[in-house]
C-alpha cells in the first residue's frame, strides 16, 4: 500500500507485500478475522467482514453530515466560544486516532463534531462581521463538494495516476505548505502582514489557490489508499478510520476555500 500524505491512512495495518491482512489489526482492535479479541477461532462479527466501498462512501457521508449539522447550528446561535473548544478537542482525538490507529466510532464521530463546531464558529463569525460575508459559508461547502466529485471522476476515469512519485511530491508540497505557514505566523507577530500569505493580496491569492491545489491532490491520494484498503480485504471497521482521514482532508479544504472566498469579498 503506498504511504499516503494523509496521517490517518498512512497507519493501516499492511502486510509483508504491501497489502492489510486481517491478522495484523492494530493492539488494542482484537485479532484477525478468524477470531474476536479472547475468543480464539470465534466466528468474525459484521465489523469483521471483508470492507466494501459502500461502508467507506456510508461513514464518511454519516461524519460529514454530522459536521455540517452542528456547524449551521453553532453559527446560527451564535456561540462562538465553542469554536475554541471544538479546536482543542479535534486536535486531541485526531491524535488519539492517529497513533492509537483507532476505529472506534465514537471518536471518529466525536472529531467530527468537533471540527463542526470549530468551523461553525469560524463561519458564523465571518459572516456576522460583515454583510459582505453573507452565505459564504454555503458556498465553501459547495466549493468543498465540487473539489471532492472532481478529483474522484479524476480518479476513476484514471486522468491522473496515482504513483510513488505523485505521493512523495504532494507529501513535499504539504510539508512545505504547512511550514510557510509556521513562518508567516511567527512573522506575524512582529509585522502587520506576515508574509503576506494570508493578507488578502495576490500572493495571498495565490497561496491560498496552491493550498486548495494540494488538498485537492490528498483527497486523490486518498481515494487511492481507501481502494488500496477494499482491494486488500482489510476488516469493514476501518472505514471508520478511513473516514476520519477523509474528514481531515475535507476540513483542510473548507478552510482553505472559505479564506479564498473572503478574499474576493474583501
Amino acid at each position: 500500500m503506498r504511504t499516503s500524505s494523509n496521517p490517518a491512512f498512512r497507519n493501516l495495518p499492511t502486510s509483508p507485500g504491501g497489502y492489510a491482512r486481517f491478522g495484523d489489526a492494530p493492539a488494542g482492535l482484537g485479532g484477525g478475522f478468524g477470531g474476536g479479541p479472547g475468543v480464539p477461532g470465534s466466528r468474525a462479527g459484521a465489523a469483521d467482514r471483508p470492507l466494501t466501498v459502500d461502508d467507506v462512501v456510508q461513514k464518511t457521508a454519516l461524519n460529514a453530515v454530522v459536521a455540517i449539522a452542528v456547524g449551521v447550528l453553532v453559527a446560527v446561535s451564535g456561540l462562538y466560544l465553542l469554536g475554541l473548544v471544538g479546536f482543542v478537542v479535534g486536535l486531541v482525538v485526531a491524535l488519539i486516532i492517529i497513533f492509537k490507529q483507532s476505529t472506534n466510532p465514537a471518536l471518529v464521530l466525536t472529531y467530527s463534531v468537533a471540527e463542526g463546531m470549530a468551523l461553525g464558529a469560524l463561519t458564523g463569525a465571518l459572516e456576522s462581521s460583515s454583510n459582505q460575508y453573507a452565505g459564504i459559508g454555503f458556498q465553501a461547502i459547495l466549493g468543498v463538494v465540487g473539489v471532492f466529485i472532481g478529483m474522484l471522476v479524476v480518479y476513476k476515469t484514471g486522468a491522473i495516476r496515482v504513483t510513488p512519485r505523485l505521493t512523495k511530491m504532494v507529501i513535499g508540497a504539504a510539508i512545505g505548505v504547512l511550514v510557510l505557514m509556521l513562518a508567516n505566523l511567527v512573522v506575524s507577530f512582529f509585522t502587520q502582514d506576515g508574509l503576506g500569505l494570508r493578507s488578502g493580496g495576490t500572493l495571498a491569492i495565490i497561496f491560498s489557490l496552491v493550498c486548495i491545489a494540494i488538498g485537492a491532490f490528498m483527497l486523490l491520494l486518498d481515494f487511492d489508499q481507501a481502494d488500496q484498503a477494499v482491494k486488500a480485504g482489510v476488516p469493514a471497521r476501518f472505514a471508520w478510520y478511513l473516514a476520519f482521514g477523509f474528514m481531515t482532508t475535507l476540513v483542510w479544504l473548507y478552510i482553505e476555500i472559505l479564506r479564498l472566498l473572503s478574499y474576493f469579498r474583501e
